[in-house]
């Protein structure tokens, strides 16, 4: 009898030392799988985020001087997701502002952990960076004022034009004003903000930005009524989020939530939260409704180069 007794308790101890094994197994695999962003942002206890400071609706400070916008929403769902993924629900975040001209060097150089704003994916930089699913297709155009008689490209033949300084619409702007002779002076600007007073005080007939970005800036300014936009899409481009060249792991996790959000209504509900409501700062409706191309990328979520109009 004391030796049976003896037998069942070495079996309950070996099943309490099994279930054991089987119940923390999980988070230690977890720790020894975790590579690039994630096991840094683990290691680190925070996470370092890029955003833009003034890309209305995209990604901007409120008057509370915190992050908010379209990509925004979508930034802190990925949080949500890190979080959960390196079981750290109190992991820290750093916002840490960037520019068009320093984006990739900062997330090259581990400064930055990854961002969501406005940064077109194209062969170039695809290079140098991963990119996530895309978040938002644009068209590349103009704002003119109403009375500039400015319709399309062709009229700004030996015009002032200004664009963002290293974005993708100053190459095609570069490239277009070449190849047709139009003759144009453009200038550089460092920011949408500068871009638009340079347009403002009537230094240039036109600025170039993607459509979305020029109904973000038209929604800034004290009389939007005054300005249209306007001119043939030059191109059609994909946001997505930047992630470091060859980190697999974080780029499925982005890929993963962002699939996620555009194709349960969530993704939906944030683009109309954003563009077909009012925003602030001055609960203007930048009146945007969703695009087909919108439409197609939700209903079929995909990291792809070079999106087509449809």
């Amino acid at each position: 009898m004391m030796h049976a007794l003896s037998t069942l308790r070495g079996h309950v101890r070996t099943a309490l030392a099994v279930a054991l094994v089987a119940a923390i197994a999980p988070s230690v695999g977890l720790a020894a799988d975790l590579s690039g962003t994630l096991k840094k942002v683990k290691d680190d206890g925070v996470v370092v985020v890029g955003f833009r400071e003034a890309s209305i609706p995209f990604s901007y400070y409120n008057d509370a001087k915190q992050p908010i916008g379209y990509s925004i929403d979508f930034t802190n769902l990925v949080l949500d997701r890190i979080r959960q993924q390196i079981k750290a629900p109190d992991l820290k975040v750093r916002w840490l502002p960037i520019t068009s001209q320093n984006r990739i060097s900062l997330l090259q150089n581990g400064t930055i952990d990854f961002e969501c704003t406005t940064t077109t994916h194209n062969a170039s930089r695809a290079q140098q960076v991963d990119f996530s699913n895309s978040l938002f297709i644009v068209g590349t155009r103009l704002m003119t004022r109403k009375d500039s008689g400015i319709k399309d490209f062709g009229d700004l033949k030996g015009q002032n034009v200004v664009v963002g300084a290293g974005t993708t619409s100053e190459i095609l702007l570069r490239k277009l004003n070449v190849d047709q002779s139009l003759g144009m002076r453009i200038i550089s600007a460092k920011d949408h903000a500068e871009s638009f007073l340079t347009l403002s005080t009537g230094r240039v007939k036109a600025m170039m930005m993607d459509d979305a970005l020029l109904a973000g800036e038209r929604a800034k300014t004290s009389d939007p009524q005054d300005y249209v936009i306007t001119g043939t899409p030059q191109s059609y481009e994909a946001y997505g989020c930047m992630v470091r060249k060859g980190d697999t792991a974080m780029k499925q996790l982005l890929d993963d939530v962002i699939a996620l959000t555009e194709t349960s209504g969530k993704g939906e509900a944030i683009y109309k939260k954003w563009f077909m409501s009012p925003v602030p700062p001055k609960n203007l409706n930048l009146d945007f409704p969703m695009s087909q191309a919108m439409q197609h990328l939700f209903a079929h979520p995909n990291d792809k180069i070079d999106p087509e109009a449809k």
